[in-house]
């Protein structure tokens, strides 16, 4: 479940190049960084700004963050991941 914080912002102002400032908060609250792009959608006197995200991105899931894909991580086995790391913890408990 992902929960989202509301931000009320009254009015920004277009300066002289055209831009427009996103309050800090809000920045914070959607994890925009500088570099980050943004979709504009425009339709009769509305503007919509959505942040572009990546297909691979790690998210929770019953508390524990998952990294998904959505394609096969080539030449990476879990199974083999799994017995590298109960290997290194059988020689670290056992010296």
């Amino acid at each position: 479940m992902v929960l989202y914080t509301s931000i009320v912002i009254k009015t920004l102002t277009i300066d002289k190049a055209g831009r427009v400032v996103i309050p800090k908060p809000l920045r914070k609250a959607l994890h925009l960084d500088p570099g980050d792009s943004l979709t504009l959608d425009s339709s009769e006197n509305e503007i919509v700004l959505r942040p572009v995200r990546e297909k691979a991105h790690m998210h929770k899931e019953r508390g524990i963050w998952v990294f998904r894909s959505g394609e096969p991580l080539k030449g990476f086995s879990i199974p083999d991941f799994i017995d590298k790391i109960r290997d290194e913890r059988s020689r670290d408990i056992l010296g």
